[in-house]
């Protein structure tokens, strides 16, 4: 009986340190292990200015995105990866005062200094917003567009980010991306792969424009039927991915 005994504060000391040992980390965020992972390669984050804003107006680069997207005053509007800003300030005026647009970028200092450019210019019609790398966050139903430029290829966890997007958007509401069409460890993404993943989580593709004036493409979707549960959505492959059939203009 002695020796059993002396063999239970043994093996609970080894059961205890068991359950001590830190958790593997594989890297993706922790919010985001019940969706699939990408199978793609992801893009360090760049820096917050994607080139001077008089070389993008020079191309009328953002009334030309507002103009597809259907930007009228009044609108409500997200700019994720919003950056210094560009996007965020032409939205303003466009929307007037009475739209509203909602900056968002997971970067502390780039939100300080578009507050201070919000404050300078006296944007009224601003909010800023931190974000989290798999989870925008965003209010249910308060969007007309959500506009993803140049940022979408940063996203580590596509599936967990879309499928939290979808219930922001309004009725009718629209999702741009403004990308490069190239690898996705070289800020671009192929578009065959973008409409693969948009549509594993529930999108429709509604318009697809190349244009020289964007430095790549434009790509509008929209939700289509019920969101999957997150153990439904199937992954896409880097290789073999092909686009839906859609009924947008291609150029």
């Amino acid at each position: 009986m002695f020796r059993v005994l002396t063999l239970i504060p043994a093996v609970m000391a080894l059961a205890l340190a068991a359950c001590q040992q830190p958790a593997v980390n594989d890297g993706r965020d922790k919010d985001a292990p019940r969706f699939p992972k990408a199978d793609r390669p992801v893009s360090h984050a760049a820096a917050t200015t994607f080139s001077s804003e008089a070389q993008r107006d020079s191309v009328n680069e953002a009334n030309l995105v507002m103009d597809l997207a259907r930007i009228a005053p009044g609108m409500s509007v997200a700019d994720l990866g919003a950056g210094e800003g560009y996007y965020t300030v032409r939205l303003s005026h466009r929307v007037g005062r009475k739209g509203r647009v909602l900056a968002e970028d997971i970067n502390a200092t780039a939100n300080e200094r578009l507050g201070a450019r919000v404050m300078r210019e006296e944007l009224e019609n601003v909010s800023i917003k931190l974000g989290r790398p798999s989870d925008p966050s965003l209010p249910v139903n308060s969007f007309d567009r959500i506009f993803l430029v140049h940022m979408y290829h940063e996203v580590g966890e596509p599936y967990a980010f879309l499928w939290r997007l979808r219930p922001a958007l309004r009725k009718g509401g629209k999702i741009i991306v403004v990308d490069v069409d190239r690898p996705s460890d070289a800020h671009g993404l192929p578009p065959s792969l973008l409409f693969c993943e948009f549509a594993s989580v529930g999108y429709r593709l509604t318009e697809f424009v190349r244009k020289p004036e964007l430095q790549g493409y434009y790509a509008q979707f929209e939700a289509a039927g019920a969101r999957p549960a997150p153990a439904d959505i199937k992954p896409c492959r880097i290789s073999g991915v092909a686009p839906p059939k859609t009924n947008g203009s291609q150029g």
